[in-house]
């Protein structure tokens, strides 16, 4: 008896096409019978199972990427709000304004602000820089550009990452098929030969 060769990967995907984060494409089994061979069902369909596992995790790890995006975009947003506010006071000459700021968790203070030309961004980490308000609005200008051509760009991979799901479940269905009827028949030879 011949030793079966195993079923890598790299049977299941498509070499030339990925998308831009390069996931690679699901195969479409067309020909489960021809596909499989002298190969187990059972060995192709552990396969397929790893590759749908793969693809699973890109999607989580894709979905905790949006939602960082979707978390960070309002706040880029409204401190962008704000600063165009400021740049508003500075330009018109206004008086000091009456603000409220939290201080802790319901604890807010009143201050009378003279308007500026500063603002302090926080960057995360830890890290809090002042920028002229001129350079914060084009800061957060950009960052805001960048925020939501990642989340379209992110909304195009997860688009592309579903179909390489529905690809690999159908494929899995028709190996799992395949098998059912395959030791199907299996039985009826065996029940005829005794």
């Amino acid at each position: 008896p011949q030793a079966m060769a195993a079923v890598s990967l790299e049977e299941l995907i498509e070499k030339d096409t990925a998308s831009e984060r390069h996931i690679p494409a699901a195969v479409f089994i067309e020909r489960v019978e021809e596909f499989i061979g002298q190969r187990k069902a059972t060995d192709v369909l552990t396969a397929l199972q790893e590759l749908y596992q793969k693809y699973q995790l890109m999607q989580a790890s894709m979905g905790q990427q949006k939602g960082a995006l979707l978390g960070k975009l309002p706040d880029i947003v409204s401190c962008l709000s704000i600063v165009n506010h400021q740049i508003r006071q500075r330009d018109n000459n206004a008086p000091d304004q009456d603000v409220r700021f939290q201080l802790a968790d319901q604890v807010y203070a009143k201050a009378k602000v003279p308007p500026g030309n500063a603002v302090c961004l926080w960057l995360g980490a830890n890290v809090m820089l002042e920028y002229t308000l001129d350079e914060a609005k084009t800061l957060l200008e950009k960052n805001e550009k960048n925020a939501n051509l990642s989340l379209a760009s992110l909304e195009e991979d997860m688009a592309f990452l579903r179909d390489q799901i529905t690809t690999t479940e159908v494929n899995i269905a028709r190996v799992h098929n395949f098998n059912v009827r395959l030791r199907q028949q299996q039985r009826a030879q065996a029940g005829e030969a005794k």
